[in-house]
């Protein structure tokens, strides 16, 4: 177990270090403090050849103009918030909004655009990136000074482990998730479409006008979003259901039951053999397809392809504040906030 380090790019005239956590089976991963970012994984398939399986832009020029979003921390809230507004104890908050009416992944000046502080831990077993901010009263208009951090950790058993951590002095809202896009062929030019997937989720929650959710659950069985067995996501995203079709593809959270130790989802790239198996504490994950090309940077020499990542984004269910059931996303000061998330990496050698 070894971690690497080199320079990735600046911020004004900070130099931006792009960290890199090896372990002895030769699997990486690579982050930056802007935007606590996870920007590689690599990882063998089943004859053994290394590739990275996610999606990303190539430079931190690209991350700070564009915002993609790709491999970042989200907060101080995940997903989008109704209008930018809620209500704790009776008095109402207007959040700084940025797509429409809404706020989407924290506001204009998320937790993605923010030069986080890294520290660095080593040992026989795994390697950590450790990531803390001071998110300040106001920002973005959220009540509180909010301490955070977020701990990325490699272990010999092919695991990344995101532990995220949270006190404030105010009440305030908090509901992280890292947006992490997976293409396990290890080609981005390809698209995820004949990835097989499987949720233990019996419920999706349905969008409405703006993507925003209905504040329902509504049962998956029979439905597209049934992947309580293992199915081509295609099977979903080129489906003519009328909460996809308008999407081109998946957007929706799902709800999950955690149990400790059990698997919460697990993504499989059958020619490659490559596999990702998700464990989570967290009550929801949010499938997203890429369901669109991007053109505004290019990647490889191309623009961001429609299909070319598939996200598994664990989170309490969006909008929790404004939803009722979908639960709690209000931290106060006696509380500490703890979260952990888990993708496990493997190869299968066989073609099922």
């Amino acid at each position: 177990m070894f971690i690497t380090s080199k320079l990735y790019g600046k911020v004004n005239i900070s130099e931006v270090e792009e960290y890199t956590v090896t372990n002895s089976n030769g699997v990486s991963i690579s982050a930056i403090p802007f935007g606590a970012t996870l920007t590689k994984i690599v990882t063998p398939d089943k004859n053994g050849d290394m590739a990275d399986i996610t999606l990303n832009v190539e430079n931190l020029d690209d991350f700070i103009t564009h915002r993609p979003f790709y491999g970042a921390t989200i907060g101080r809230v995940a997903g989008r918030i109704t209008k930018g507004h809620y209500a704790i104890g009776g008095k109402e908050y207007q959040l700084d909004v940025n797509e429409g009416n809404n706020l989407l992944h924290g506001g204009p000046d998320g937790f993605d655009t923010k030069l986080w502080h890294i520290e660095t831990e080593i040992g026989e077993s795994e390697g950590r990136l450790i990531f803390t901010y001071t998110s300040p009263e106001g920002e973005n208009n959220f009540p509180g000074n909010l301490w955070v951090k977020v701990t990325y950790t490699l272990t010999e058993q092919n695991e990344w482990i995101i532990d995220y951590e949270a006190n404030t002095d105010a009440p305030t809202l908090f509901n992280p998730t890292n947006h992490v896009y997976f293409n396990l062929t290890g080609d981005i030019k390809q698209p995820i479409l004949n990835h097989q997937l499987y949720l233990k989720s019996d419920f999706f929650a349905p969008l409405g006008e703006e993507n925003l959710p209905s504040g329902e659950l509504e049962k998956v069985e029979g439905t597209p979003f049934d992947f309580t067995t293992p199915k081509q996501v295609k099977e979903a995203v080129l489906s003519d259901h009328p909460q996809i079709k308008p999407l081109n593809g998946l957007d929706h959270p799902f709800a999950l039951s955690p149990n400790a130790g059990e698997a919460q989802g697990v993504l499989y790239e059958p020619e490659s053999g490559r596999e990702v198996t998700l464990y989570t504490d967290c009550n929801s994950v949010v499938v997203f397809t890429h369901n669109g090309e991007v053109d505004d940077y290019t990647i490889e020499g191309a623009p961001a392809r429609q299909y070319a990542g598939i996200t598994l984004e664990t989170q309490t269910l969006p909008d929790a504040v404004n939803q009722p059931g979908f639960g709690n996303i209000i931290l106060r000061p006696e509380e500490t906030f703890t979260s952990q998330t888990t993708y496990k990496f493997g190869v299968r050698t066989d073609k099922k």
